[in-house]
């Protein structure tokens, strides 16, 4: 509850001294283990295909808005739209081992006036799930948006039905705060969406927990991690 009031005795929220942030650019930005770009048909798109290819079958893309791509044209339709928006403004990640692109994800719902952006559209192939390369494409983006355009709030939302997406969450850092019941009707289904967060006094231990765990010493010589992130929040 706030313990701030305006000259009616009601509660207010506390006073910012706050301008509008920037909107987040075509930028690339470099890992220790990945490298993102902004997404580019001509440069990503036939890697991108054949990464995610390797999946045994479609269930990545069942609580994705768009795909499985079974055929290459489709993707390459959707990675035609990709390209062009500007929100969501989706980026490229590479494997700094084979400079291949493996997945990608997106900035999304954009709102500089309040400072406040969400991370979606993570299309993440066999290639890169479960990798020390996914970890450090999200402190990458997380980075930019709380370091460099100085956002307050940035988001993670899901289908309630996706508890990997909500296991991830979690592990990233987010805070749950809550379900939209009946939120959004896609692929002929209903959804209810969770919400997570992390918050700009939040970042700081966040930050530490990421550069910990993504530090040479933390992963053995076959590149097993020794501690898991969320142990290294604390």
């Amino acid at each position: 509850m706030s313990q701030h009031t305006n000259q009616y005795g009601q509660p207010v929220g506390q006073s910012l001294d706050w301008q509008e942030r920037p909107y987040p650019q075509r930028e690339i930005f470099i890992g220790q283990s990945c490298r993102l770009e902004p997404f580019s048909v001509a440069k990503h798109a036939d890697a991108l295909f054949e990464a995610y290819s390797l999946a045994e079958d479609g269930r990545d893309w069942t609580y994705m808005f768009v795909g499985p791509f079974t055929h290459k044209q489709a993707w390459l339709e959707s990675a035609a739209q990709m390209e062009s928006s500007r929100d969501p403004l989706h980026f490229t990640v590479i494997d700094l081992q084979t400079e291949r692109a493996v997945g990608s994800l997106a900035l999304m719902r954009i709102e500089p006036q309040h400072g406040v952006i969400e991370v979606g559209h993570v299309a993440f192939s066999p290639l890169l799930k479960q990798t020390r390369m996914a970890t450090e494409a999200h402190y990458l983006l997380m980075h930019y948006a709380f370091e460099q355009l100085g956002y307050r709030r940035y988001e993670w939302k899901c289908d309630s039905c996706n508890a990997p997406s909500r296991r991830a969450a979690a592990r990233l850092g987010f805070r749950y705060e809550g379900e939209f019941r009946q939120a959004i009707v896609y692929k002929g289904r209903t959804r209810d969406t969770c919400w997570f967060s992390i918050i700009d006094g939040e970042w700081p231990q966040v930050k530490i927990g990421f550069e910990r765990w993504l530090h040479s010493e933390n992963f053995t010589p076959q590149g097993e991690q020794r501690e898991k992130l969320e142990a290294l929040r604390r």
